[in-house]
């Protein structure tokens, strides 16, 4: 039987065949409230240009983070031993893409600034991480903002502003055979964009939001509200009372909130591991600002991170948090979810407490799943596929 199977733990993979789930985070908000400091800070290096006047950024840059996953250098010491390895095996965490998307002013909409052309790359991303500029600082120039709600709200408007355009735009026949009330999704849209209302909030059916899903909507987009706090204000303490400053001021949910500090991330990323952890440990902080952020971007597309561990790398990979086994696998490639057989299966608990692949069996903690197992966040697997 083995040798009809690719059992998924002993082979390397062309990374042209590789598919990887898209979670890409688009940074936006008015210009000079540290967007381009926040993304170098991301990238560990000056890959944006982070300049104190208006459009320092052109074209929206892109950076490929990794995601921090604590538990991959924990599964590759174990395979190490476990394999009896003389080295780590390469540790591959998952991927973030972050758009560093110039500041849109008011009036963006209309083509104000560089408008348009910035709307367009919103359209691109997975979520919107709305940055507010909730610091002082009298050497940075404040380029169209007034204060955190006004300059929240512009954004939003000018978001608001392209959806209504967008609709206004839509044939309404071309749509009629995909849903019968088409139209009637169409005005309530409109009423409630109208209104001031993001799409996202508008109280639509799976099936009416799926048939709009192709208007790309601005203001449909999940949406994390970043607030750029001070080196001084960043504590837990200052962290918790300015998020429900913030929230209340805003009218937003907190959970929708993360406060960061670009300027303190832009010193961490200077800094090795073991120096970041004391560091942060030094202001009472666990994680930094961009773990954060990631975290709740995952949580706001319910995304979850399943890992695979053997001599040629430990692993992590992203899927949806409702997955079964069969769509877990075609993340990896395309083809291994109608060849899927069955999944192998331990959580991460159980793997480090029985340190690996053959005390997990030995012990019974290993499980052979089939095509309707649903994917849990931290299961160790191998996927068993078919030839």
């Amino acid at each position: 039987m083995l040798s009809q199977l690719l059992i998924l733990r002993f082979f390397g993979f062309d990374s042209a065949i590789i598919t990887i789930m898209n979670l890409s985070i688009g940074i936006v908000g008015l210009p000079n409230i540290g967007k381009s400091t926040l993304f170098n800070a991301l990238l560990k290096k000056q890959a944006a240009l982070a300049a104190n006047y208006p459009f320092a950024t052109i074209e929206p840059n892109v950076g490929i983070v990794p995601v921090p996953d604590k538990r991959l250098e924990t599964l590759g010491e174990i395979t190490k031993t476990e394999e009896k390895m003389t080295e780590l095996p390469p540790i591959k965490p998952a991927t973030v893409e972050f758009y560093d998307i110039a500041g849109l002013v008011k009036g963006a909409s209309e083509g104000a600034g560089l408008g348009n052309k910035f709307l367009s790359h919103i359209r691109e991303v997975s979520v919107i991480a709305h940055v507010v500029r909730a610091f002082t600082d009298p050497d940075v120039i404040k380029e169209g903002a007034v204060d955190p709600k006004s300059d929240y709200e512009v954004i939003n408007a000018e978001l608001i502003i392209s959806d209504l355009q967008t609709l206004e735009k839509v044939n309404l026949k071309k749509h009629e055979s995909e849903i019968k009330n088409y139209g009637e999704v169409i005005e309530r849209l409109k009423e409630a964009l109208n209104k001031g209302i993001s799409a996202r909030d508008v109280d639509l059916s799976d099936e009416e939001r799926d048939a709009v899903k192709d208007l790309f909507l601005l203001s449909s987009k999940p949406e994390i509200t970043v607030l750029n706090l001070s080196e001084d204000q960043y504590t837990p303490q200052g962290i918790d009372e300015m998020v429900s400053e913030y929230a209340r001021g805003l009218a937003i949910d907190s959970e929708n909130m993360v406060a960061i500090s670009a300027k303190i991330e832009s010193e961490l990323a200077s800094l090795s591991m073991e120096e970041q952890k004391e560091y942060l440990g030094d202001i009472g902080l666990q994680e930094s600002g961009l773990e954060r952020l990631i975290q709740k971007a995952y949580e706001k597309l319910g995304l979850i991170s399943f890992l695979t561990a053997g001599e040629k790398e430990v692993r992590a990979w992203t899927t949806r948090l409702s997955a079964t086994a069969p769509e877990a696998a075609g993340e990896i490639h395309t083809d291994f979810t109608k060849k899927f057989i069955k999944a192998e299966v331990v959580s991460f608990e159980d793997f480090v407490e029985n340190n690996g692949w053959k005390g997990a069996r030995e012990k019974g903690k290993a499980r052979l799943e089939g095509k309707d197992y649903i994917m849990k966040d931290g299961d160790v697997v191998e996927f068993k596929i078919g030839a």
